[in-house]
C-alpha cells in the first residue's frame, strides 16, 4: 500500500515537472519573439525562477548533447524521460510490486 502511494506521488511530481518545463518553453518563446518583455519584474522573476528549477536537470544533458546551431535539446530529452517514467516504468513497477505482494 505504501509503495503504491509513493508511486502515485512520484507520478504527480513528474506531472508538475512536465508543466513547469512546458510553461518555461512557452515563456521563452514569448520572450524571444518580443511578445513580452523581461524588463517587467513579474516576467523577469518568473523566467528566473523557472530557470533555477530546471537548470539542474538540463546541465548534465547539455554536456552530453551536441550543439545544434543554438537549439537546446535538453528540455525535449527531459520531457521524453518524464513520459517514459510516467507511462512505462512506474506502472510496470506498480504491477510488479502488486504481483509480489509488496503492497
Amino acid at each position: 500500500m505504501i509503495a503504491l502511494t509513493l508511486i502515485q506521488i512520484i507520478q504527480v511530481l513528474l506531472n508538475v515537472l512536465w508543466w513547469i518545463i512546458m510553461i518555461q518553453f512557452v515563456l521563452s518563446l514569448l520572450i524571444v519573439f518580443n511578445v513580452i518583455n523581461t524588463s517587467n519584474n513579474f516576467v523577469s522573476s518568473l523566467h528566473y525562477g523557472l530557470d533555477r528549477l530546471t537548470e539542474p536537470l538540463y546541465r548534465p544533458l547539455r554536456r552530453i548533447l551536441p550543439n545544434i546551431s543554438g537549439i537546446d535539446l535538453a528540455p525535449l530529452v527531459v520531457l521524453i524521460v518524464i513520459r517514459i517514467l510516467d507511462s512505462v516504468i512506474l506502472p510496470n513497477l506498480a504491477v510488479s510490486l502488486m504481483a509480489n505482494g509488496a503492497m
